[in-house]
Formats: structure tokens, sequence, C-alpha cells
């Protein structure tokens, strides 16, 4: 596995492999209308590109396939998002993707980095040491979808 920061030319993968994820991995989690609102399939790639390049993103790459990705807003030690493809689970991909967002935020000078957590990544964060804040619900499309807005101490 390769990580390597983002291109532009990523946006249309990573809206595919979110959308992936989300209506599989996580729809053990969250019902299908749940993950329908979650993941549209029609994500705006433009503000997608943006918010990508505002922050520090990370591609995990294998054999020239996206498997992964994640992005931190540096300035407000935010791990926004952090996604493994469905065919790529539990082979250590989240766990590099982590691992470069949270040395970045330490290098940074970031004290607290902060992650709004699925049920699905709920123990993920856990077991890297993340203190659970509080439960919340967000909406999407009139949908409801509890989360988990966890911290880490760096």
């Amino acid at each position: 596995m390769n990580l390597r920061p983002y291109r532009p030319s990523d946006v249309s993968a990573l809206a595919e492999l979110f959308y992936q994820t989300v209506h599989s991995v996580n729809r053990r989690d969250y019902t299908a209308e749940q993950c329908r609102v979650w993941a549209t399939g029609h994500p705006d790639l433009s503000a997608w590109d943006a918010s990508f390049q505002a922050h520090r993103t990370w591609i995990a790459e294998e054999d020239g396939h996206i498997v992964g990705f994640a992005d931190l807003d540096v300035e407000a030690g935010y791990l926004d998002r952090l996604y493994v493809h469905k065919d790529a689970q539990r082979r250590g991909v989240g766990t590099a993707l982590c691992d470069a967002a949270e040395a970045c935020a330490r290098a940074a000078g970031v004290r607290r980095l902060e992650t709004h957590a699925s049920i699905t990544a709920r123990p993920f964060f856990a077991a890297r040491g993340y203190a659970l804040l509080r439960e919340q619900e967000v909406e999407r499309g009139g949908i409801l979808l509890k989360n988990y807005v966890m911290i880490l101490e760096l």
C-alpha cells in the first residue's frame, strides 16, 4: 500500500468509493434510507474537490487502485473523512491513513484531534485511544443519522 497526496483528478473515484462504502460497510449499522441520504450518489464534486484541497488529504493505493482516503482540517484539528473501500476492509488501510493524519496534526502542533465517527467506525477510533465526547444525531435529507463526537489528546 502506498499513501500519496490528493490530486483533483481523484475526486470522482473518491466519491464512488464513499458511496460504495456507505451502502455496503455502513449498511450493517444504518438503514437503507439513512445510507441513501448519507451517500446519495450525486455529490457536488466541485465542493468535494475544494474541501479536499483546503484540507490535508491522503489517498491510499494498492496496485494503482484507490483503496481509501482521509482528510484533515489542520487548523480546526478535525479529522473530517476516513473511508476504506468495501473490498479493502481490515487490511490496515484505515490504520495507515489515521496514522498519517495524526502525525500531521502532531507536527502542526495540534493538541486535540476531533472526529465525528459513524456507528461503524466508533470501535476503530476507540481502539486508537479516541474518547467519546458525546453522541449526536445529524440530519440529512430530513433523516436523522447517529454518530459520535470523539477526541484524541495528542
